[in-house]
């Protein structure tokens, strides 16, 4: 059997003790013979902690992603706590992932969207280790014809030395992987006295990910102390892997296309609903305060952002992840024509050429050079520091009026207990709505008779006309709304 951390709850592919069983109601027994979408366990459930309920027919349920002990090196709180507004999501998720689900009033995309999110797409397992003649090395790894040239690099940060445990996301290709770090001293010469090992993943999607996160903390701690010993990372391997088209490319993406809009429609999209960890947002508030609202229209205005920051790596991730978020727009057709915003997470030197090649994306990074490389990025965020070298975004690095208004009026809501969902989905979707207003203010406006921006119109998305009109003309020209007539400057009139 795995030997079981105190911490870590058992999965699928370890062995689970017999316990007493009361004797069961009837109901219990229709459950057990598989007649109702409750018997979430013979269905494939995960563990209560972990993620999703796996019910066919059941509701989706939103479950903590890591344990607050776990999580304690990283400063980020987190609970299996269901948000406030549990009854009025009740056709979106559960209050727990074992708890029964309804047996009506699903209608057909909302169960599509729950076999979508709960497929496994793990493409490969490895373990990598840090040599003390060669550097970072890859260990061992599942399939053992997969190409994870650099996945060395990118699951062991650079500086990861300096700290006892870390975990980190990353991208690899067409995949997006994620690797939890574990250094632990010895009394060996040969190792100098430390031991380095990373234990990681590979899937389609980073969406599911942090349903394993427990799992490779495990595993790693496993690895450092009996080094050698696989057979739990096949075992999951086995269980887990996805089954790839034949060609074996992967797009980069976290939601097919034809589930983006029943998703937000019913819900919101899976990618804002189940990749963060509880705490992962408010986090991200606090630390950044009122500069939120400048990376949001730095984010919306889809350029090229990288974080950096030393190790640990992983909460740097998250701030990574809330940065997409800000960008998030549901209305059908905007920025089809605009590059996507996609997180690229933990970037190393090794990743340079491909940064190159980028027209939007964030990510972060613990190597200081990446500072000297300016053609790489359009703003550079330096702890709180949030700078850029392009003279055409720098007044946008000021915060308007409007800015400051939204800014309170948003943490005014929570800290009155205005909000009828959990801190982070109210972040979320305070963006998402706000995003909303701005671009169907200018579709309407573009398809009036008179196509022009005016102070009320610029007031009705929200914004300053005064002090947002630089980031209103950057707007219209990213978003191609070529149409429309900002004559005698309105917004500064």
């Amino acid at each position: 059997m795995v030997e079981k951390s105190d911490r870590a709850p058992l999965l699928d592919w370890e062995e689970v003790p017999p316990a007493e069983k009361p004797v069961p109601t009837p109901e219990q027994e229709n459950d057990a013979k598989g007649l109702s979408p409750t018997n979430s366990r013979a269905l494939g459930c995960t563990a209560p902690g972990i993620g999703w309920s796996s019910s066919p027919g059941g509701s989706m349920s939103l479950a903590a992603a890591v344990s607050s002990t776990d999580r304690a090196d990283t400063a980020l709180s987190s609970s299996s706590t269901v948000p406030k507004s549990a009854e009025s999501d009740a056709q979106c998720q559960d209050n727990d992932a074992h708890t029964p689900a309804s047996k009506h009033g699903k209608e057909p995309h909302e169960i599509s969207m729950v076999k979508w999110e709960e497929k496994d797409q793990i493409v490969a397992v490895f373990v990598v280790t840090f040599d003390t003649r060669s550097g970072n090395m890859l260990e061992w790894c599942l399939p053992g014809d997969m190409n994870l040239e650099g996945v060395e690099f990118k699951a062991m940060a650079s500086g990861s030395h300096r700290v006892s445990s870390d975990f980190i996301y990353f991208r690899k290709g067409g995949y997006f992987g994620l690797a939890c770090f574990a250094n632990m001293a010895v009394e060996s010469a040969l190792e100098r006295g430390a031991r380095m090992k990373s234990v990681g993943i590979l899937s389609t999607s980073y969406t599911l990910l942090y349903r394993y996160m427990v799992f490779l903390e495990h595993q790693v701690r496993l690895q450092l102390k009996t080094p050698g010993q696989y057979s739990p990372l096949e075992a999951f391997y086995e269980d887990k892997r996805a089954v790839l088209p034949p060609s074996g490319e992967s797009a980069v993406t976290a939601c097919p296309d034809s589930a983006w809009g029943a998703a937000l429609n019913h819900c919101m999209h899976p990618e804002m609903k189940i990749t963060h960890p509880a705490g992962c947002m408010s986090q991200f508030i606090q630390f950044f305060g009122e500069q939120i609202m400048v990376l949001w229209k730095l984010a919306l205005l889809r350029r090229r952002i990288l974080i950096f920051s030393p190790p640990p790596v992983g909460v740097v991730c998250y701030r990574v992840y809330c940065c997409c978020c800000l960008a998030n727009v549901s209305i059908p057709g905007v920025g089809m024509a605009v590059p996507e915003f996609r997180p690229f997470f933990y970037v190393n030197v090794a990743d340079i050429d491909t940064l190159d090649t980028e027209l939007s994306y964030v990510a972060c990074t613990t190597e200081k050079i990446f500072e000297e490389k300016r053609d790489l990025y359009d703003v550079y965020v330096d702890n709180q520091n949030v700078r850029t070298t392009r003279e055409s975004l720098k007044p946008l690095l000021r915060l308007s009026a409007a800015d400051r208004e939204k800014y309170q009026t948003h943490r005014a809501e929570e800290e009155n207990g205005d909000c009828v969902s959990s801190e982070e989905d109210h972040f979320i979707l305070f963006f998402l709505e706000q995003n909303n207003r701005i671009f169907q203010t200018l579709s309407e406006v573009a398809g009036s008779p008179e196509p022009t921006l005016t102070q009320e119109s610029v007031r009705a998305m929200g914004l300053d006309p005064h002090g947002d009109r630089l980031f209103l003309l950057h707007l219209l020209e990213t978003y191609g709304y070529d149409s429309l007539l900002v004559t005698d400057h309105p917004c500064c009139s």
